[in-house]
């Protein structure tokens, strides 16, 4: 089995990989989401949320991939910065923005059942401000790669600020826990089994590896993308020179 740091070292290798993958995990998850969502909106109304319930098949897949995808940020910015693997910081470089995108889905979806169950569209609850933090960790990364001309400093500082940001996510998983919170805790991974009926668990299971399947499949061709503009970049050099 090859390592992982010798398949990020060979752009040809995944690129044959990513040519096929891609795709099929976008198949994957349009199959996925069909069935999830005919299930997810066909499902009664909660006996305490009503029909808003049904706002949690968009939310928590959301939250669980934008947390997700930080996560594979920093394994792929580690991984640039000490092995130098060009296609690890091309990896985090096309990361960046999906994270942003499903962190900030998780924010409107949460606003969305946060108003007729709490009242208000936000309010500085440790989950939530724990949550935009990270969408803002996803901005402050992304703008930090196009503010210096540089790239290889750029891409030196913007891992830096991934690793560093990494310490919030335990303090979004655990911050119903550790602090008073408005938000319920897990109904998922909860002691003693799932808190939820199976009506709602299996609808919610399918869009989260629906989520998943399409988030590889996206970052699959961002990756590939950035493949080919540095490739592109380096050749126009060359012909600059020669």
């Amino acid at each position: 089995m090859i390592p992982a740091p010798a398949f990020l070292a060979n752009p040809e290798r995944f690129m044959a990989f990513s040519r096929w993958a891609a795709p099929l995990f976008g198949a994957i998850a349009a199959a996925l989401a069909v069935a999830g969502l005919y299930l997810g909106f066909t499902a009664p109304g909660d006996y305490q949320q009503g029909l808003t319930v049904r706002i949690m098949f968009i939310h928590v897949p959301a939250a669980q991939i934008s947390m997700f995808a930080y996560a594979a940020l920093t394994v792929a910015s580690f991984l640039a910065l000490v092995f130098r693997h060009t296609l690890a910081d091309a990896a985090a470089q096309a990361c960046a923005p999906l994270g942003a995108a499903f962190a900030f889905l998780t924010l409107i979806t949460g606003s969305l059942w946060g108003r007729p169950m709490w009242g208000a569209w936000w309010v500085w609850d440790a989950r939530l401000t724990s949550v935009l933090i990270l969408f803002l960790l996803y901005v402050a990364y992304i703008a930090l790669r196009a503010s210096l001309d540089d790239e290889a400093k750029a891409a030196r500082a913007a891992a830096i600020l991934a690793l560093v940001g990494s310490i919030n996510l335990p303090i979004i998983h655990y911050s119903v826990e550790w602090w008073n919170s408005l938000h319920q805790g897990s109904s998922i991974f909860a002691k003693g089994g799932p808190a939820m009926p199976p009506v709602f668990l299996v609808p919610l299971l399918l869009m989260s590896l629906a989520y998943l399947s399409a988030f590889g499949s996206l970052w699959l061709v961002r990756i590939r993308g950035e493949v080919w503009r540095r490739r592109a970049e380096a050749a126009a050099l060359r012909a600059a020179r020669g």
